[in-house]
């Protein structure tokens, strides 16, 4: 006999940022591993970008983005209690798409699933996802 759900990704890792099509990436994955009774990580990245050239720049956006990563942080925890599902909640400054994958590869995830991005720019120089699904050596769900 077969034990239910157990043949699919043990450990989904999700990258979270706020904005909608995030969200709704990380509700698309907290019922995949739901369903699959797999690992959650929910990962929030740090992006500063030129902001961290300006100091007094930087003190805000820290500030604005600890807030964020707290709201989160919060968010995942009370959903995970409402599915009844384990959640880790990870936090990293930088790159978003180098901080993915290193965590990818540090935890290896089974999987990895991602917000499309809203942003007109991404259509020429490509988004997070994009990059993802090209670059990646995990199967991507980019949720739109």
């Amino acid at each position: 006999m077969f034990e239910l759900g157990n043949d699919g990704p043990r450990t989904i890792l999700v990258g979270v940022d706020g904005s909608d099509t995030s969200m709704r990436a990380a509700a698309y994955a907290a019922g995949l591993v739901r369903r699959q009774n797999a690992r959650l990580v929910v990962l929030y990245v740090r992006a500063l970008g030129i902001a961290a050239t300006y100091p007094d720049t930087y003190v805000g956006m820290q500030q604005v983005q600890s807030d964020l990563a707290a709201e989160l942080r919060q968010d995942a925890v009370a959903g995970a209690e409402r599915l009844g599902i384990q959640v880790e909640f990870v936090e990293r400054e930088g790159n978003p798409f180098k901080a993915m994958i290193k965590l990818a590869e540090e935890l290896r995830v089974d999987a990895l699933v991602v917000g499309a991005s809203t942003q007109a720019g991404h259509r020429l120089i490509g988004s997070l996802a994009v990059h993802l699904v090209k670059l990646a050596r995990w199967p991507v769900t980019v949720v739109p």
